[in-house]
Order: C-alpha cells, then structure tokens, then sequence
C-alpha cells in the first residue's frame, strides 16, 4: 500500500490535505489571503494613523491566511505543520480579537478581518478556523 507524499512516521496513511472537499477549503482561503491582504494594503496606504492597531491586525490576518493557504495546498509534513499552526492561531486570533472589539469599541475604530468576530465577512472567519482544523484531523491518518 502506497503512501501520499504527506504522510509521515507519527502519521501513516495521512492524505493530502489538498484532496476532495480540502480543494474548496483552499480556496476560501485563498480568497481570504488575497481580500485581507489587499484591505490591509489599502487602509495602511491611506489612514494607517487613523487606526493603526485595526490596520495591523489586518495586515497580521492576511499573513495568517497566505500561510494557510500555502500549508493546506502542500503536500509534504512541514506543509501541514504549517497549516496547523496557521489555522490555530488563526481560531485564537478571531476569538480574542473577536472578544476584544465586543468588549471594547473604542480601543478599534475601524474593524480588522477578526473584528466581531467576522462580522463583516459573514462570521466566515470565525467558522473557517475550526473547519481547517476539523479537516487537518481528518486527514492526518492513524
């Protein structure tokens, strides 16, 4: 029985985590690295002094979201460390950031990808997370 490329000695029969439904959770990805990175790119190029901590954790978010994006499309071990790290700070960065612009509006005068949770993006950002991890213990094998 042949082994994916993914697959390693803590993890044998692993998949790739870039097969099946994992090619739609790439995309969204994806999608979430190029929309936060160009936001963050926009609000730090013309009213960073406005809100620069909201604009930085954009900025930080878009970061989150290209590794995951990468760490989820490869297919080798350091791919899925990768991706495990990215998608979990990813859940603790929307829950804390999410938590923080509740408790607190005016420490965030503008909203950051996390703010309230995702609100502005549909709460994706907030179920995204615990996708990405549900699907990378799916995959890793026995």
């Amino acid at each position: 029985m042949s082994e994916h490329p993914d697959a390693d000695a803590r993890h044998p029969g692993a998949r790739p985590t870039s097969s099946g439904p994992g090619r739609v959770l790439i995309a969204v990805y994806a999608i979430f690295a190029l929309s936060a990175t160009a936001r963050a790119g926009v609000q730090i190029a013309t009213s960073f002094s406005e809100a620069p901590v909201a604009y930085l954790l954009s900025a930080f978010a878009a970061v989150v979201y290209i590794l995951a994006t990468i760490g989820l499309a490869g297919s080798s071990p350091g791919h899925r460390t990768v991706a495990w790290v990215a998608v979990g700070i990813e859940l603790v960065g929307v829950l804390a950031v999410g938590t923080l612009t509740a408790v607190d509006t005016t420490d965030f005068p503008a909203d950051t990808v996390w703010s309230l949770y995702g609100r502005g993006y549909g709460f994706v950002p907030l179920v995204l997370p615990i996708i990405g991890l549900w699907w990378l213990r799916r995959t890793r094998g026995r």
